[in-house]
């Protein structure tokens, strides 16, 4: 139990921070005999807690995004439905060799992202247009790799708040640390629709004291994760998710 909840308040504190808390817990409940499947549910419903801490922690720096998220967060939601529905109905080694690649994908994205951002500011100067803007180009772009991530998130949840910073970094004239509030928020969605279609479809195969216990140490561990995390600049923001990320792929590696 203590295992299990100190796991939980990790995972809560990178989600909040970084976002791949479950490249923790997950690891953690199949080391201790819980089936992978079952760890996944229960992992999934747990973490809602700590999601919701650590947006509410980077609640300051959401303010003024509302227009674009309110493509984002549809497309977040409907990529989780499906990805749901993937966990419940294809086998669990599906995206065994996606994964890594989608995480080194992404964290390249998040080292180049200040390079392509100022390539991007440049370019609208030529074209006369503000830095800040977001051409219906690259908003397109935004929304489809918004969707892709809340189609990974829903089926296995793991990293995909680096996923969503790489995509957003890649595409948006915004600072990390407003990127990581939207992550927070649309990674939040999508564990949400996750662990509402698990309860409904697969009570049964959820872990309730497991889950208990990692709702319990996500929730706090959001709360520090956010307060911490919002401190950093953006080099050492960027410099703990690249950290955190290639620790992920590693375990995701060694896991496979």
């Amino acid at each position: 139990m203590v295992v299990i909840a100190a796991a939980g308040f990790a995972a809560g504190a990178i989600n909040a921070l970084v976002g791949s808390g479950t490249l923790i817990t997950f690891p953690t409940l199949v080391a201790l005999g819980y089936p992978p499947v079952t760890s996944t549910m229960s992992n999934a419903v747990g973490l809602v807690a700590g999601s919701v801490s650590g947006t509410w922690g980077y609640r300051a720096e959401l303010a003024g995004q509302g227009n674009r998220l309110r493509w984002q967060i549809p497309a977040s939601l409907a990529g989780a439905v499906l990805g749901a529905f993937l966990l419940l109905h294809l086998p669990a080694t599906v995206f065994a060799g996606v994964v890594p690649v989608l995480l080194v994908l992404a964290l390249v994205l998040v080292v180049l992202g200040p390079r392509l951002q100022a390539w991007a500011s440049k370019r609208a100067e030529l074209a006369g247009r503000s830095a800040e803007h977001v051409t219906p180009a690259r908003m397109v772009a935004l929304v489809l790799g918004t969707f892709a991530v809340g189609v990974y998130g829903g089926y296995f949840t793991a990293a995909q708040g680096i996923l969503l910073v790489g995509v957003m970094g890649a595409l948006l004239p915004e600072s990390v640390q407003r990127m990581n509030a939207a992550k927070n928020l649309l990674a939040l969605l999508v564990n949400i629709v996750a662990a509402v279609s698990y309860s409904l479809v697969a009570f049964d195969r959820i872990s309730w004291p497991v889950a208990g216990l990692i709702a319990a140490g996500s929730l706090a561990g959001g709360v520090v994760g956010a307060r911490y995390g919002r401190r950093l600049s953006p080099a050492a923001l960027r410099t703990t998710i690249v950290a955190v990320g290639l620790i992920g792929l590693y375990r995701l590696i060694t896991l496979a």
